[in-house]
């Protein structure tokens, strides 16, 4: 289904918890979030409908997320019913990779073959430092489980002055020896961060740098693809992407809506309107369910404006959303 202005949605990003087992200082504040309670969360069953409902209006890629998917209890039973409904063409993962090598070979069982992971430092002293407390011995320990049973993998890190950029060259490395995707995002002020301004390195600085060390070759992208811009290193077996919320927002060809785990509806994610669903979850509502998520989509702003104007958007964790 076409939006107002024109853009194709085909695209749901749908969070499944709150929780997360990592507090990255970019997603969380200091003093963490407040978890909701367990009857506040969607069962199971309630986002299944969700997805039917959206893939009547074109839907045809689902991407789990949380907090991090994975501390849910019972996501593989989830993703196997999700993988069964119609019209789904692709479920992806986004992850954090702590509880990966446990759950990879499952996961493709399921038919998730793609995965996101987020990961801001191959260092374990920045790693440590930017999740406050994470073990980077374990994500790296996933990724090598996920690549050697034939996974999809993207690797998202987000650049943040001061913190991770002196590892940009390394990242980039990393996609000439591996077939993976690795991007690099700029930072979000989406918590309101003290000092959030010096934090932000531009997409444009970042290939700058790119370029002074490498020569990247401009791909194309396919419909279900996200908002990076790809490259790929000459001769490297993966690619290379670039994310920028911030510089040069990509709201022209965004394909997507969200959806929360406490059922709340989002037509972007710098917004603050919402549209809760949760009442519209009964067997014999599927029509206004429809028609409602029908109105998410017709309503899905022109652009947003986080870059000229942070004040827009009420502050928020990531993990609350679904990044």
């Amino acid at each position: 289904m076409k939006d107002s202005f024109g853009r194709n949605i085909s695209y749901l990003r749908l969070s499944i918890t709150d929780r997360c087992n990592l507090r990255c200082l970019y997603c969380m504040p200091t003093e963490g979030i407040e978890h909701r309670q367990h009857d506040e969360i969607l069962r199971y069953d309630e986002m299944l409908r969700i997805v039917a409902a959206a893939t009547t209006l074109g839907i045809r890629k689902v991407r789990v997320t949380g907090g991090e998917p994975l501390v849910r209890k019972g996501v593989i039973g989830f993703l196997q019913q999700l993988a069964a409904l119609e019209g789904i063409e692709e479920i992806a993962l986004t992850t954090n990779g702590i509880l990966l090598a446990d759950y990879a070979q499952a996961l493709c069982d399921t038919g998730v073959k793609r995965l996101n992971i987020s990961l801001d430092s191959l260092n374990p002293s920045t790693f440590k430092e930017i999740t406050r407390g994470g073990d980077l011995s374990r994500v790296l320990a996933g990724i090598d489980k996920a690549e050697q049973i034939g996974m999809k993998i993207k690797l998202n890190m987000v650049a943040m002055r001061g913190v991770n950029d002196h590892e940009l060259l390394d990242f980039a490395a990393l996609s000439t020896d591996h077939p993976w995707s690795v991007r690099f995002i700029e930072y979000m002020p989406t918590i309101r961060e003290q000092h959030w301004q010096q934090r932000i390195i531009s997409g444009a600085d970042i290939l700058a740098l790119l370029h002074t060390h490498y020569q990247l070759q401009p791909l194309t992208t396919d419909l279900l693809c996200g908002p990076a811009r790809p490259y790929r290193i000459t001769g490297a077996a993966g690619t290379i992407g670039i994310i920028t919320p911030m510089s040069e927002h990509f709201c022209g060809s965004c394909n997507r809506i969200r959806v929360t785990s406490t059922g709340q509806a989002k037509s972007c994610l710098m917004s603050n309107e919402v549209t809760d669903l949760r009442s519209l979850l009964g067997v014999r509502q599927r029509t206004a369910l429809i028609d409602t998520l029908k109105k998410v989509i017709c309503g899905k702003p022109e652009h947003h404006r986080l870059g000229t104007d942070p004040d827009s958007t009420t502050p928020f964790s990531m993990a609350s959303i679904g990044g």
